[in-house]
C-alpha cells in the first residue's frame, strides 16, 4: 500500500468535533440530492458514465452560485490541481473559463482561490490537499457515518488534506433495492467544495448552491 500525501492531515467538521483522519449531473444540495440543472442543460453529461468508459476517474465541475462554468474536466492522471490565475500549477484553470457573473461577492471570492486545491487518487482512496491561503469547505457521503442523516461539511485549513472520498465505504452506501438510488446511482459518488465560504447549519448559507465559488467531483463509479 503507497503511503498517504507526504502533507499534514486536518479537517475540522463545521459544527462537529476534529475528524479523526464526470459529466454526471452533479446533485443538489437543496433538494436533498434531487437534480437541477445549470442554464443549457448538462445533456452532455450521461455520455461520460456510459457503461465500460474507463478513460477518466472523475469529472469536475465548476460552479458560481447556481451556474455551471465552463466545461466538465475530465480527469485521466492520478494528480489534478485545479487553481485560478496560471500558472499555479498544470491542470483545470479556473480562470481562463468564461463567467458573466458580476456579483462582487464572487469576484472577490475568485481572487482568493489562488493556487488552489490538489485531487489526488491513492490507493486507499482520494484525497483533497489544500494548497490556497484561505479555508475550503468539503462534504462527502463517506466522510460521515453512514447511518446519518444531514452530511457534515469539514473545514479543511490552507496547508493541510483529507481524504475526502473513500471506494471501499461509496460502494458500502449502494443500495440496489433503493428506488432513489437506482434513479440516481452517482450520489454517493460526488464530493462538493467550496472555496473560502462554508455552508450548512453553521452558516447562513444552507446549500452549497448559495456559495460564490465551487466545485462538483463526480467519481466514476465503474
Amino acid at each position: 500500500q503507497q503511503p498517504k500525501p507526504p502533507w499534514k492531515e486536518l479537517s475540522w467538521p463545521v459544527g462537529g468535533q476534529p475528524a479523526d483522519c464526470p459529466d454526471a449531473v452533479p446533485s443538489s444540495a437543496e433538494t436533498g440530492g434531487t437534480n437541477y440543472l445549470a442554464p443549457g442543460g448538462l445533456s452532455d453529461s450521461q455520455l461520460l458514465l456510459e457503461p465500460g468508459d474507463r478513460s477518466h476517474w472523475c469529472v469536475v465541475a465548476y460552479w458560481e452560485e447556481k451556474t455551471r462554468v465552463g466545461r466538465l474536466y475530465c480527469v485521466q492522471e492520478p494528480s489534478l490541481d485545479i487553481f485560478y490565475d496560471l500558472p499555479q500549477g498544470n491542470g483545470f484553470c479556473l480562470g481562463q473559463l468564461n463567467s458573466d457573473n458580476k456579483s462582487q461577492l464572487v469576484q472577490k471570492v475568485r481572487s482568493k482561490i489562488g493556487c488552489g486545491i490538489q485531487l489526488t487518487r491513492e490507493v486507499d482512496g482520494v484525497w483533497v490537499y489544500n494548497r490556497s491561503s484561505y479555508p475550503i469547505f468539503i462534504k462527502s457521503a463517506t466522510l460521515d457515518n453512514p447511518d446519518s442523516r444531514t452530511l457534515l461539511v469539514h473545514k479543511v485549513f490552507p496547508g493541510f488534506s483529507i481524504k475526502a472520498f473513500d471506494y471501499e465505504k461509496a460502494y458500502s452506501l449502494q443500495r440496489p433495492n433503493d428506488h432513489e438510488f437506482m434513479q440516481q446511482p452517482w450520489t454517493g459518488f460526488t464530493v462538493q467544495i467550496s472555496f473560502v465560504k462554508g455552508w450548512g447549519q453553521c452558516y447562513t448559507r444552507q446549500f452549497i448552491s448559495s456559495c460564490p465559488c465551487w466545485l462538483e467531483v463526480i467519481f466514476n463509479s465503474r
